[in-house]
């Protein structure tokens, strides 16, 4: 029996340079940098999290920004496109805003909602879709009124290089139930309208490559270490390698690639951020796991400064 999860717990995708990355969706998206940390298997370079004011499971997305890495390009076994939700009524002051930073974007339809497309500084794909259900994000920063902010994740496309096999990943896993298809694209969803959804492209793209601009992997949701090791005994006995449980020490996570190549994490909802920094100072400092606390200097000298700044408009 699947384990039904309540959705995505955060995205993961490699970028450049690091302030550029956060002038982007700081300044531009007006997310909250929630944590400034290492990369735990790479401690000299950065691992940031930016979301909702306080860092809620289902807001997250993270980036992994190397210095001089090669441009990515996107194809089967990745997730192709990340979609955020917004309030109802707001997509007008997204297209505003995205034309004052000049960005290009696209305005379309896809399964009878309207999507506002465009892509971040390094090609990441992103969408705004409009959906009425789930909390306000209060946090404000560079003219963005809650009313119009950035919920968390609509949800995302995925490129598999076997579609099939990765929509029974999504069901026999994490519970996901298909929702409709449209073209050549199947939607699913954790269950109940105007969540979270799952799209994944039928029509092969081609082969990818790593690279900034594309992303690492995406995460479910685990309410609790119950519920992770639930999941880490299905998806072995399912037949996928599944790595033991690694500790993020913001959360507890584990990791398998689906025979579609894609790189699926499940992670816990806890500890949560404000381990190590207060509600209010989130994001203000760079914080090291234990395991690092001898190192820290010497890994703080090697990662260069970051500010989260308001950023003029260009027109």
């Amino acid at each position: 029996m699947p384990v039904k999860t309540q959705g995505i717990h955060h995205i993961s995708a490699i970028v450049g340079d690091v302030q550029e990355n956060v002038d982007f969706y700081v300044g531009v998206l007006g997310l909250r940098l929630i944590k400034k940390t290492v990369n735990f298997d790479d401690p000299g370079t950065y691992h940031l999290y930016f979301g909702n004011g306080s860092g809620q499971p289902g807001t997250l997305i993270t980036f992994f920004p190397w210095q001089g890495a090669y441009k990515g390009r996107v194809g089967d076994g990745q997730v192709g496109v990340i979609s955020f939700a917004v309030p109802r009524g707001a997509l007008r002051f997204w297209e505003e805003r995205l034309q004052s930073f000049q960005i290009p974007y696209q305005l379309t339809i896809r399964f009878h909602e309207p999507v506002l497309v465009f892509r971040d500084s390094y090609g990441v794909k992103l969408e705004l879709v409009e959906r009425i259900e789930g909390e306000k994000n209060t946090w404000s920063f560079g003219g963005i009124r809650p009313a119009v902010a950035i919920t968390g994740f609509a949800g995302a496309t995925l490129y598999s290089k076997a579609p099939e096999k990765t929509s029974r990943t999504l069901t026999e896993v994490f519970g996901l139930e298909e929702l409709a298809r449209e073209n050549d694209c199947v939607r699913f969803q954790p269950g109940g309208a105007g969540k979270q959804t799952i799209d994944v492209q039928l029509k092969r793209i081609g082969h990818g490559r790593a690279g900034a601009g594309m992303v690492h992997h995406i995460a479910f949701r685990a309410i609790d270490d119950e519920e992770h090791a639930q999941y880490r005994r299905l998806i072995a006995e399912l037949g996928y390698a599944v790595t033991p449980v690694r500790d993020r020490y913001y959360f507890k996570a584990i990791y398998f690639k689906d025979a579609g190549d894609i790189l699926f994490e499940v992670a816990t909802d806890g500890p949560g951020f404000t381990r190590d920094e207060t509600h209010e100072d989130l994001g203000e400092t760079i914080k090291l796991p234990p395991q690092y606390a001898n190192e820290k200097e010497k890994y703080i000298r090697s990662l260069k400064p970051i500010i989260a700044r308001t950023l003029p408009q260009k027109q």
